[in-house]
């Protein structure tokens, strides 16, 4: 029996990688991609069904990494929290928010292409779909604050989710525009200062 040549998948997805990253999804070229990588289509065939498949083997990892990520803020039991740690939830804070941009900036690369080369992709929506579900979350946390009158403002579901699309644009536009580690530190600061949530829901200042 012929064993498969795994050393041929670090160099496809390296080739992939730089194509999609240089063209996107819808552009860049199959063909291209087995060149530079110095294999066969038919290679490439023998691993993923296509271009696609190609694609979300690449992005796969920060993918489940944004979904571990946020699956552990929204499955926590609230009714287990006190009052102070629920009004801790809402300050936004350069130590609570620095982890994610530092997950997010050792695999830049492919976070990128997620938010930015998916067109075309079963992740071309993705940004949406994952405002919707930070949405949830933070609901969540909004409507435990409220039941213990500690938040003060009625905010919708629709005006989280605009709030929320902003937040999430500032997460992901350093990343677009390739800024270097010092500057998203600093940007972290000034989103930090920016997104005043206790404000937003009012939380009562006593509690804060």
């Amino acid at each position: 029996m012929s064993v498969p040549d795994k050393s041929i998948d670090p160099r496809l997805l390296a080739s992939a990688e730089a194509e999609f990253q240089k063209h996107g999804f819808l552009k860049a070229e199959l063909k291209t991609i087995c060149e530079n990588a110095d294999i066969t289509t038919g290679a490439v065939y023998k691993r993923y069904k296509g271009k696609e498949d190609l694609f979300s083997a690449i992005v796969e990892d920060i993918v489940n990494a944004l979904d571990t990520f946020l699956s552990e803020r929204s499955t926590i039991d609230l009714s287990l929290l006190s009052d102070e740690e629920i009004c801790h939830t809402w300050i936004m804070s350069y130590e609570n928010m620095l982890p994610m941009f530092r997950m997010l900036y050792k695999q830049r690369d492919k976070f990128t292409l997620l938010i930015d080369k998916a067109a075309g992709t079963r992740y071309e929506n993705f940004n949406h779909e994952y405002v919707i579900r930070m949405s949830y979350a933070y609901e969540k946390f909004y409507a435990e604050a409220q039941k213990r009158g500690l938040a003060q403002a009625d905010v919708t579901r629709e005006e989280f989710h605009v709030l929320l699309s902003s937040f999430w644009t500032c997460v992901c536009e350093p990343f677009v525009h390739n800024m270097s580690w010092e500057q998203i530190e600093e940007h972290c600061r000034i989103v930090c200062r920016f997104f005043n949530w206790s404000d937003v829901i009012m939380l009562k200042k006593g509690n804060i």
